[in-house]
């Protein structure tokens, strides 16, 4: 298995108070890249909402190999939003893709 920190971008069409961006955070926050030495050097944010509601989210996902993790990373991601009220219509994602790869050899 190898370790993928994953960005998942998307939009929120309503916009995002700040407790509903803490408690997606709070739900991702297992996921967080900063476990990951990447994410650490990076300093990587969890989740990050630009204006206009475009948004980032960045997860450490073990994976066999890239489509793996990029599509758990989507389910993970969409999962969280939905649990925190953001139906996929008020909160749509982007391509997810690599920000980074930690493999031990």
């Amino acid at each position: 298995m190898t370790t993928y920190v994953i960005t998942v971008p998307g939009t929120f069409v309503n916009g995002v108070e700040d407790a509903a961006r803490s408690d997606i955070e709070r739900r991702l926050r297992p996921r967080d890249p900063k476990n990951t030495d990447l994410g650490e050097s990076e300093e990587l944010s969890l989740l990050t909402v630009e204006d206009g509601g475009m948004f980032s989210a960045r997860i450490e996902v073990e994976a066999p190999d890239q489509a793996s993790a990029e599509t758990e990373a989507v389910q993970l991601v969409s999962r969280a939003l939905r649990d925190s009220g953001f139906p996929e219509r008020d909160a749509p994602l982007g391509p997810a893709f690599v920000t980074g790869i930690d493999r031990e050899f």
